[in-house]
């Protein structure tokens, strides 16, 4: 009598398929299986390409409840950040969950108004019920980063735009180097000085930023003329470019006229372009116009506007890096990351010609 092949049962189709199921079918061991859905180095690549061959077959999800149980690792991280209204915090967030599940974890994010110690605290035990491994904390704010400071994380904690104030270990973009670069952009363009719209005073990308601008006007032998503030939105920009906008008129080509503005972010920058026009003054013909941030309108400005680009998707990438190295046990190069800025020119400032009366 001549022996048949041996059939290999496949998983009965009215309940979901197992990692057993899987093992079964392919001919492997349950430890197999898990080797390759955990990515483990220790399987062959013909191994690997059998159980994934399966797992398609068989439609295989993984239960992320048992994996939990078993690993005692959720696969989640929490995130907590602050003023997401505003294009830098919302962009930074968005860059952190995305690069979040390109590591292929899970996000679960609380965002706050007001960074206040308490807000914080309710947050961060929110988080710790979702049995996160771990927090991102978007905390630009000097304030919020003290009261984070203050607290007994029940995790590993990584800032974005701050931890570096207090030694926590963090991520941020260079922003005294943006605003060093625009600033010589601006005295590279024949203007003899920079004014600034700064940004508010308990804002720590704020307080970088002016402190770029002050150096690059000291390092150059320029005067250094008392910085505008404002709170990041257009209405405070435009006020603040009310005020630039009278000085010009009233110095009436004496020379003592503003030529030249680093504005802290390109909200603001398009409230002070709105001031100049109505104002009747050209931009760059007579006052260049420089912003931060690069926000996706600031290309289509009246005029096209000079810029620093920040590369959220970097932020985020390495953020999540810094985490998992802290989660994971792994010894980190560095405590504080940076990410450098890119400066975007455009015709906002184009380069002025001086005249025989300047």
């Amino acid at each position: 009598m001549r022996r048949g092949r041996a059939v290999t049962q496949l998983p009965d189709v009215s309940r979901a398929p197992t990692m057993t199921d899987v093992a079964r079918v392919a001919g492997v061991s349950h430890q197999t299986v898990s080797r390759v859905l955990s990515d483990h180095p220790n399987v062959s690549a013909k191994t690997r390409a059998a159980v994934t061959q399966v797992i398609e077959q068989l439609g295989y999800r993984r239960n992320s409840a048992a994996r939990a149980l078993a690993t005692r690792r959720t696969h989640t991280l929490g995130v907590m950040a602050v003023n997401t209204t505003l294009y830098g915090p919302a962009s930074t967030l968005a860059g952190v969950q995305e690069a979040a599940r390109d590591r292929g974890y899970l996000t679960s994010a609380v965002t706050l108004g007001t960074a206040t110690q308490g807000a914080l605290a309710e947050a961060m035990h929110h988080l710790a019920e979702w049995g996160v491994e771990g927090i991102v904390a978007v905390t630009p704010q000097r304030a919020a980063v003290r009261a984070l400071a203050s607290l007994a994380a029940p995790c590993p904690v990584v800032t974005v735009e701050g931890g570096h104030t207090l030694d926590l270990p963090g991520v941020s973009l260079d922003q005294h180097l943006g605003a060093r670069m625009l600033t010589e952009h601006l005295l590279a363009s024949d203007h003899s000085t920079v004014w600034h719209v700064a940004g508010p005073c308990d804002w720590l990308e704020s307080e970088a930023r002016t402190e770029g601008w002050e150096r690059a006007l000291r390092d150059a032998g320029a005067e250094v003329p008392p910085p505008l503030r404002g709170d990041w939105s257009p209405l405070s920009g435009y006020r603040a470019g009310q005020q630039l906008a009278r000085r010009v008129l009233a110095a009436s080509g004496q020379g003592s006229s503003p030529t030249a503005v680093f504005v802290a972010n390109d909200q603001m920058a398009l409230g002070v372009l709105r001031a100049f026009r109505e104002a009747g003054l050209r931009t760059p013909e007579d006052v260049a116009v420089a912003g931060f941030d690069d926000i996706p309108e600031a290309e289509f400005f009246p005029p096209p506007l000079t810029t620093i680009r920040q590369d959220f998707a970097s932020l985020g990438r390495r953020s999540i890096g810094l985490l998992l190295d802290h989660i994971e046990g792994r010894t980190s190069e560095s405590k504080h990351l940076t990410v450098a800025p890119e400066l975007i020119v455009r015709a906002s400032t184009a380069r002025r010609i001086s005249t025989p009366q300047e």
